[in-house]
């Protein structure tokens, strides 16, 4: 059997009945991170407005699908679309180091949708989920991803689509052949550029909700009989050698059903590109323990992977001086600067974009590809942070941080992250009720509980209340 095939067959095969209860836990609380970000992006990213609107000019928002925190109804299709793109709006959700991918925000959405259009059980789509996160993230490791960023793809995206049409394609109850239908059709939809940060452009956040969509609409097409390209993953004009130079096929298989990638990915404590989460760290810690004060900060040193600097390093000039949201999402002098300034990296950090005392930091602040850090990827996404600071050198090395699986957030943390996200959108009580509700998705007659769980109090606020 084919690589493509062998995968298909263990999503057609995932029993919901016999994962492993930690895997369970796991992934339900991926799925509360998921929901957290998407609540709190339908009302205050500043690209959801026009994704709406055209949505609905396209005629995606007619129908019983839900998006986060929207009293209105969308097409299926629709609905995955925008709750991907939400969930990656912020910047704020889950993340698998060595693989570099975002997989909830392509997986979910397609799943949720699915879910809805088939009436599925929580059980079976918490299992679709898992096996959605299996696909996406094991593709990811066969590429390699470093290769695979060098060629300006957004893995995310690209990974993502075939991650979205497993989970769909499980929820459908699709055999083996269908399956592997679907990551053939998904095939030609895979799509992402990395081109977004030229100018702090929203299509990064599209990308990964069309993954989202494109996944949806592959298992669709294969449970109606669509015929997808076979050997989707390693044939001759496959995803592996048209994405990227060396690919390892084989990786997709090792521990199959026995080592689990969800259990590898990681939660953000913080709303930026995950490649600064060390540094962060990092500027927090030194500002705790030795009392840093940004203005008597002389300079700092940000050491970081090679993948690590295409990101939020360079080009220098542009990193030191973030224009919008999503340049300060990707810039590593401005996440250390507001840590170290404000000792915070939050949502509302952003807000201090033209503040004069942490931009006069940012321009001290240089980043630089590190051998030591380098010696760390893929397995971490490691950073060093060196600071000299009246007449003293600090440095401090942060190998996995905060929300790695070895350093994962407590329930309890998890829970407060949620609650910070969603309280101010739709209201404490129902932003508890969500959340009580996708703990126990395992145990939900109906999957879509958790969408109609998100709605805002005011039930009038959806469609037509397109302001941030």
């Amino acid at each position: 059997m084919s690589v493509t095939s062998q995968l298909s067959t263990f999503v057609a095969g995932l029993d919901s009945a016999r994962l492993a209860p930690e895997l369970v836990r796991r992934a339900r609380l991926l799925v509360l991170d998921f929901a957290g970000n998407a609540v709190r992006a339908r009302h205050e990213a500043e690209s959801t407005p026009p994704l709406l609107a055209a949505a609905n000019a396209l005629g995606l928002g007619q129908g019983s699908a839900r998006v986060f925190a929207d009293a209105n109804g969308y097409a299926p299709a629709g609905a995955a679309l925008i709750n991907g793109s939400l969930a990656h709006s912020l910047d704020f959700d889950d993340t698998h180091a060595a693989a570099v991918v975002h997989p909830g925000a392509t997986v979910i959405p397609a799943a949720l949708a699915a879910a809805e259009m088939e009436g599925a059980s929580g059980a079976e789509t918490l299992a679709a989920i898992v096996a959605g996160y299996e696909v996406a993230l094991r593709i990811a490791l066969a590429l390699p991803a470093g290769a695979h960023y060098e060629r300006g793809f957004h893995p995310t995206a690209t990974c993502g689509a075939f991650g979205a049409a497993a989970a769909a394609g499980r929820v459908f109850r699709l055999d083996r052949h269908r399956i592997a239908s679907a990551l053939g059709i998904a095939l030609s939809q895979a799509s992402g550029s990395l081109q977004f940060l030229a100018n702090g452009a929203w299509t990064k956040r599209f990308q990964v909700g069309w993954a989202s969509m494109a996944g949806l609409v592959a298992a669709t097409l294969a449970c109606e009989g669509y015929k997808g390209a076979s050997e989707a993953l390693e044939g001759r004009h496959g995803f592996f050698r048209a994405y990227a130079p060396a690919p390892d096929p084989e990786r997709v298989l090792r521990g199959l059903g026995q080592e689990w990638e969800l259990m590898a990915t990681a939660v953000k404590p913080y709303p930026s590109c995950r490649w600064g989460h060390a540094a962060i760290d990092a500027a927090l810690a030194l500002r705790a323990e030795h009392g840093l004060e940004a203005d008597r900060i002389e300079e700092a040193r940000l050491g970081l992977s090679r993948a690590g600097m295409l990101l939020i390093g360079e080009p220098a000039q542009k990193k030191a001086d973030p224009r919008n949201i999503v340049d300060a999402q990707f810039s590593g002098p401005f996440v250390v600067a507001a840590a170290l300034t404000t000792g915070e990296m939050a949502w509302d950090s952003y807000r201090l974009l033209g503040d004069a005392r942490l931009r006069a930091l940012m321009a001290r602040i240089h980043c630089e590809a590190d051998p030591e850090i380098e010696a760390e990827f893929p397995a971490h996404m490691a950073g060093k942070l060196t600071v000299r600071a009246g007449g003293r050198v600090l440095e401090r090395k942060v190998v996995d941080p905060k929300g790695e699986p070895s350093n994962f957030l407590t329930e309890a943390e998890l829970r407060a992250k949620f609650a910070g996200l969603a309280n101010s959108v739709i209201g404490d009580v129902r932003a508890a009720n969500l959340a009580e509700t996708v703990l126990r998705l395992d145990r939900l007659e109906k999957a879509g509980a958790i969408l109609a769980a998100s709605l805002p109090e005011r039930a009038h606020f959806g469609r037509d209340d397109l302001a941030l």
